[in-house]
């Protein structure tokens, strides 16, 4: 592991005086666009699991669901069959929760059905912001929103297409991590960085 120091220089609120991977997380991933299906797919089960908990508990458990889930191969993942749905139920380097594991086995089936019909899910989902980052200009974290129009729209269509534990809010929250809005506030020096990408 490559040796990390926290710079001085002012970041988002939300990361402010947390632990190295949070930090190393707002620094080098929030907010970045994501083109890789492989990537979209690891924040969509990342992003699931995280309802109704801390995205800090998740981020600690990052590696554990690599793991569970093949390296976030959709491919391997949709063919996982209920014996390992409860093997991983046992696993306590991932949210047990049952629920959850079958959405994410069932959203890795629903995943490869938009890669058939669009050619990759990075085509389908770039469209809900016309293939541009959205570049907001929040001052302050309470500014910012929890669902927009655009997540609204995207979650309603996942539904449609049958995912699951993706509503709204954890969707906004996909958008922001995988750069499809620049929510980094305007004062946090990663906004400017990723501006001007």
């Amino acid at each position: 592991m490559t040796q990390f120091s926290i710079s001085m220089q002012t970041r988002c609120s939300w990361c402010a005086n947390s632990f190295e991977e949070y930090v190393r997380y707002h620094d080098e991933e929030w907010g970045v666009p994501v083109h890789d299906d492989q990537k979209h797919f690891e924040f969509l089960v990342l992003e699931s699991a995280q309802a109704g908990l801390s995205w800090a508990t998740i981020l600690k458990k990052r590696e554990g669901y690599r793991k569970a889930f093949a390296n976030f191969d959709y491919k391997v993942v949709a063919e996982y069959g209920p014996g390992m749905v409860e093997e991983l139920l046992q696993d306590s380097s991932i949210i047990r929760n049952r629920m959850k594991i079958e959405a994410t086995i069932n959203n890795a089936k629903r995943f490869m059905e938009v890669q058939n019909e669009f050619g990759s899910f990075d085509k389908y989902c770039w469209q809900f912001v016309g293939g541009k980052p959205i570049m907001n200009e929040w001052k302050t974290m309470q500014e910012v929103p929890v669902t927009t129009k655009e997540s609204d729209a995207f979650a309603k269509d996942l539904k449609k297409k049958g995912f699951k534990f993706l509503g709204s809010t954890t969707v906004y929250a996909h958008m922001q991590a995988i750069g499809m809005v620049n929510d980094h506030t305007t004062d946090c020096f990663r906004y400017e960085e990723l501006k001007n990408q």
